[in-house]
C-alpha cells in the first residue's frame, strides 16, 4: 500500500506541475495585453462555460476521475495540449484550446488598437507642431513611442511598428531642428562640416577653379539680395543663397547635359511641377525671381521628407527617388545623416555637397584660403514693369528707348528669342515708363518666334546624315544647318541631333567674291571648289590665279581668299545677284524665272544637272 500511495501522490504532483506550467504563461501573456480581462472569465458571447478557479488547486482536491481526465500531454512541437472530458465544451470541442485561441485573437486586436492609437498621437503631434506648440507635440510623440515598446506580434504588426518608429523618429528630429526657426530663418541648421572631401573641394577652388569661383561671386551680387529676401520669407537658411554658385555660377542661361536650366538648374519636369511656364516664347526657369520661388518650394518639400539639409541638397541634385532608394538599402529604422549615404550616391552628387560646404567655408573666411573677394560685385538693375499689348523685339524697344539692348536682355532673360508675347509684363529700367508709353506705337510688331518643328534624335552606331535625313524626310544640308555642323561626317554615336521637319528653310551663307582694288576680286573658297572650277567660273586660267596668289600647288582650303583678275571678275564681284529657293522650286524653273539659261546657272553655282537644291538655299543667278 505504501508503494501504491507513493505512486499516486507522485502522479498528482506531476499533474499539478504540468497544469501550472501550461496555464500560468498564458495567463501572464494575456494579462500583459489586456490587464482587465481574464482567460477564465470569458465574455457571454464567447461560447465558453465559465470555469471555476476552485478546480485549479492541489492534487488532493481532485477526485480520481478528475485526476485521470485532466492529464496534460506535451506534443513534439512543444505546444501544451489538455486532453479529457473536463475541458470539453458542450459542443464536443476543446474548450481550453478555444479559450487560448480567443485570447490570442483578442491580443492581436489589442495590438492593432495600440498601433492605431500611436498613429493618432502622431497625427495630433503634427497639428500641434503646425500651431507652434512644440513641447506638447513632443509629449505626444513620446507617448506614441512608449506605446510601441510593448507591442510584439506577427510580421504585419512588426512592419507597422517599424514604420511608425521611423515616422516618429523623423518627426522628433524635425521638431527639434525647427526650434531654431526664428524671424530670420533657420539660423544654424546647415552644419559647416569640414572633412577630407570638403578640403579637397576647397583646394580645387583655390587652384583650377579659382577664376570660376571669383567670377561667380561677382555675379552673385546681382541676384542674392532677391534670393535672401525670398529665403527669409520662407524661413529657410540664408546659406542656401550660395547654392546657385555651385549649381550654375550665377548664370541665368546655364544649361546642363541633363537639360537643367537657369540659376537653380531646374529640369523641365520639376519646373512644371512648381508652376514654371515654358513655351515657344518664354522659359521661366531663366527668370531669376520665379525660378528662385520654385527652387525654395522644392527645397522645403525635400526638407519635409528628409529633415537633414545635407541629405536635402543631395536629393536636390540627383532626385529624392534616388536618395530614398539608397536609404532603403541601409536596413535601419531611420537615417538623417548625409555622410552615411556619401559613398553610395552618384559621383556628381557626392562631389556636389562638399563643393557647397567648401563654398560656405571660403565665403566666411576668404583670407584664410587666399581668395580675394574684395573686388566689386555686380549690382541689381532697378526696373519698372510695363505691359505690352503686342509682340515686339527687345532690340527695337532698346533702340527707341536709347539704352543698350543688353540691358533689356538682362532684365528679361526668360524671353527665349528676345521677343515678347502679345501680352507681356516687360521689365525696363526705372524712370523710363513714360518714354516707353510714347514710343511703343512706333515699334513694329514682331512675328512669332521659332519656325520649323524639330525632332530630337540620338545618333546610333552606323548612322549617317543621309540615312537619318531619309528616315525623317529631311535633308542633309538642313540637318547640318540646324545643328551647326561643318561636315556631314562629324557625327558620332550617342550625340543628339535636331532633325528639322520637311520644308525647313535655312539660310546658307553665300560665297560671293568681294570687290578689291585694281579690278581684282577676292573670292572665298568654299567646299568642293578647285582652281579649275574657279578659273572656269570667272573666265580666267589656273596659272593666272596661282600667279596672283603666289601658289605653287593646286591645294586649296575652305575659307581661303583668292585674288582673281579677269574681264568679268569685277562685275561678278559687284553685281552678282542671288535668289532664295522656295518650296517646289527646281533649277530649270529658277533659270526660267531669272531669264538665264540652265547651263549658265549650273556654271555660276558649280552645279550639275543632278545637284539637289533645298528651300532657303541661296543661288547665284547672275
Amino acid at each position: 500500500m505504501q508503494t501504491i500511495w507513493f505512486s499516486e501522490e507522485f502522479w498528482y504532483m506531476l499533474i499539478a506541475k504540468r497544469l501550472m506550467a501550461a496555464i500560468l504563461p498564458v495567463i501572464f501573456l494575456y494579462s500583459c495585453i489586456s490587464p482587465h480581462s481574464s482567460i477564465f472569465s470569458p465574455s457571454p458571447d464567447s461560447g465558453m462555460e465559465k470555469v471555476s478557479t476552485e478546480h485549479v488547486g492541489t492534487p488532493s482536491q481532485l477526485s480520481e476521475n478528475d485526476q485521470e481526465s485532466c492529464i496534460v500531454e506535451e506534443d513534439l512541437s512543444g505546444e501544451t495540449v489538455m486532453n479529457g472530458s473536463a475541458a470539453k465544451d458542450p459542443a464536443g470541442g476543446n474548450g481550453f484550446d478555444q479559450a487560448v485561441t480567443n485570447g490570442r485573437n483578442n491580443g492581436q486586436n489589442n495590438k492593432q488598437a495600440i498601433m492605431d492609437e500611436a498613429l493618432d498621437f502622431l497625427e495630433e503631434a503634427q497639428l500641434l507642431w503646425e500651431k507652434g506648440e512644440l513641447d506638447n507635440a513632443l509629449k505626444l510623440l513620446d507617448q506614441a513611442y512608449y506605446l510601441l515598446l510593448d507591442v510584439n506580434g506577427d510580421t504585419e504588426i512588426a512592419w507597422q511598428k517599424d514604420d511608425l518608429r521611423v515616422l516618429i523618429a523623423k518627426k522628433i528630429v524635425e521638431i527639434y531642428a525647427s526650434r531654431s526657426n526664428v524671424a530670420a530663418g533657420y539660423q544654424s541648421e546647415i552644419p559647416l562640416v569640414i572633412n577630407d572631401e570638403v578640403k579637397k573641394a576647397i583646394r580645387r577652388f583655390q587652384g583650377s577653379e579659382r577664376r570660376f569661383f571669383i567670377s561667380s561671386y561677382k555675379r552673385s551680387g546681382k541676384y542674392r539680395p532677391m534670393i535672401l529676401e525670398q529665403l527669409k520669407e520662407a524661413g529657410l537658411p540664408e546659406e542656401l543663397s550660395w547654392l546657385p554658385l555651385v549649381e550654375s555660377g550665377f548664370k541665368v542661361k546655364a544649361l546642363s547635359k541633363a537639360r537643367a536650366l537657369g540659376l537653380w538648374q531646374i529640369i523641365p519636369s520639376t519646373g512644371y511641377m512648381y508652376g514654371l511656364k515654358r513655351d515657344c516664347w518664354i522659359d521661366e526657369r531663366m527668370d531669376p525671381a520665379k525660378s528662385t520661388k520654385a527652387a525654395i518650394a522644392y527645397l522645403k518639400e525635400l526638407h519635409g521628407i528628409f529633415g537633414d539639409w545635407l541629405t536635402v541638397l543631395a536629393a536636390y541634385n540627383c532626385g529624392e527617388g534616388r536618395v530614398l532608394k539608397t536609404i532603403s538599402r541601409q536596413h535601419v529604422n531611420y537615417l538623417d545623416n548625409f555622410w552615411d549615404l556619401y559613398h553610395q550616391l552618384p559621383v556628381e552628387t557626392s562631389n556636389y555637397v562638399p563643393r557647397f560646404l567648401a563654398t560656405l567655408q571660403i565665403i566666411n573666411n576668404p583670407e584664410k584660403y587666399g581668395i580675394d573677394l574684395t573686388q566689386g560685385q555686380e549690382s541689381p538693375v532697378p526696373f519698372e514693369i510695363v505691359k505690352t499689348e503686342k509682340s515686339v523685339r527687345l532690340t527695337d524697344v532698346a533702340k527707341r528707348l536709347g539704352i543698350p539692348k543688353e540691358t533689356l536682355y538682362s532684365l528679361n532673360p526668360e524671353l527665349r528669342y528676345k521677343i515678347t508675347p502679345n501680352v507681356y509684363d516687360l521689365k525696363i529700367p526705372s524712370g523710363m515708363t513714360e518714354k516707353f508709353a510714347s514710343v511703343i506705337d512706333k515699334i513694329p510688331a514682331a512675328k512669332k518666334p521659332g519656325g520649323a518643328k524639330y525632332v530630337r534624335y540620338k545618333v546610333k552606331k552606323g548612322d549617317t546624315l543621309s540615312v537619318i535625313a531619309r528616315r525623317y524626310r529631311s535633308s542633309v544640308n538642313a540637318i547640318m544647318a540646324a545643328n551647326h555642323l561643318r561636315s556631314k561626317h562629324s557625327i558620332r554615336a550617342g550625340k543628339w541631333l535636331k532633325i528639322p521637319s520637311r520644308g525647313y528653310v535655312y539660310t546658307k551663307r553665300p560665297h560671293r567674291p568681294v570687290r578689291t582694288r585694281g579690278g581684282v576680286a577676292g573670292y572665298r573658297v568654299k567646299k568642293g571648289d578647285s582652281l579649275w572650277l574657279i578659273a572656269r567660273r570667272f573666265d580666267t586660267t589656273v596659272s593666272e590665279i596661282k600667279r596672283l596668289n603666289g601658289l605653287r600647288k593646286n591645294n586649296l582650303s575652305i575659307g581661303q581668299v583668292l585674288k582673281i583678275r579677269s574681264s568679268s571678275a569685277a562685275d561678278n564681284a559687284v553685281s552678282a545677284k542671288t535668289c532664295v529657293v522656295q518650296q517646289g522650286d527646281t533649277l530649270s524653273l529658277i533659270a526660267l524665272k531669272s531669264n538665264v539659261s540652265l547651263s549658265k546657272l549650273l556654271k555660276l553655282n558649280n552645279f550639275d544637272k543632278n545637284t539637289l537644291i533645298y528651300p532657303g538655299q541661296r543661288i547665284i543667278i547672275r
